[in-house]
């Protein structure tokens, strides 16, 4: 009896495994040549990923994905993965969370259904932050390099340059960043036969930052009227540093307002402790 339930158990396991094999063997092999590397982290989930792109998130609206491929974009994750990827990342991050609270109530002996529920909608919602914060961070990068570009595409142009040599000499000379990764696709759009005015338009699609719609905006206006470019841009440069001049201002100003918190909670209680134990004590010795 042991020997056929030991045989059972083993002919379902060759099965269960001959099945994941077809299974996983069905998704399309992925050519990431012209893709951004992936984080250890997503190396690790990977072949996971695809198999729920495959099965899962390509039965998704046109619409949905079409609004969070707009977001990966904006995001800077566009040559990392698919807006069906992306889906099965938020599949995953639920399962394990999930699974994660499971453990953690086994562990405790309580299994408390309302904690199952927060537990897959953190785990749902955990990379919609992610994507956030990160959107955040990118646009925050482009905002502060801004500047110094301006000034490297200024000098260029007063120089005698044309728009693409400007923008490929602040390209070599400017720092890294997501800044710099944008030049980059407005030259190559330019070089490809595109007009400046939609190689910029395009670019302040793709990072959706206030002053570099600015931008866009005064070349454009400056390419209609036939103003200096020169010009239109130091123009642009003084502004985005007294721009960038009163947002760190702000935050100073800011600074006091976001200590007060701390200092009711954690450093006063402390203070007052330190001040109040000589005198008890010198009031307990005395009675």
């Amino acid at each position: 009896m042991v020997n056929l339930i030991v045989a059972c158990f083993v002919i379902s396991f060759v099965f269960l495994t001959v099945s994941c094999a077809r299974i996983y063997h069905r998704v399309p092999k992925e050519n990431r040549e012209f893709m951004d590397p992936l984080s250890p982290g997503l190396k690790l989930i990977w072949p996971l990923v695809r198999l729920l792109a495959f099965y899962v998130s390509e039965n998704l609206s046109v619409d949905y994905l079409e609004r969070v491929s707009k977001k990966l974009q904006v995001s800077g994750l566009s040559y990392i993965m698919t807006a069906e990827q992306y889906f099965a990342i938020r599949i995953l991050s639920t399962l394990f969370s999930l699974g994660l609270t499971l453990i953690c109530s086994a562990m405790l002996d309580a299994y408390v259904p309302q904690y199952l529920l927060l537990a897959a909608v953190f785990g749902y919602f955990l990379p919609v932050m992610t994507l956030n914060d990160l959107r955040k961070k990118r646009q925050g990068l482009i905002v502060k390099s801004l500047p110094v570009y301006l000034d490297y595409l200024t000098m260029s142009i007063e120089a005698g340059l044309n728009m693409t040599g400007a923008l490929s000499q602040a390209v070599e000379r400017g720092p890294a960043g997501p800044l710099r990764i944008e030049f980059e696709k407005v030259i190559r759009d330019m070089r490809a036969g595109m007009s400046r005015a939609q190689a910029f338009r395009n670019m302040a699609d793709r990072v959706q930052v206030t002053e570099v719609n600015s931008l866009v905006s005064a070349l454009a206006q400056a390419e209609r009227t036939g103003a200096s470019l020169g010009q239109t841009l130091r123009i642009q440069s003084d502004q985005r540093r007294i721009e960038r001049f009163q947002r760190a201002e702000k935050k100073a100003l800011e600074a006091p307002v976001k200590l007060v918190f701390p200092l009711i909670v954690f450093i006063f209680p402390v203070t007052f402790m330190i001040l109040a134990f000589p005198i008890a004590m010198k009031f307990m010795y005395e009675l």
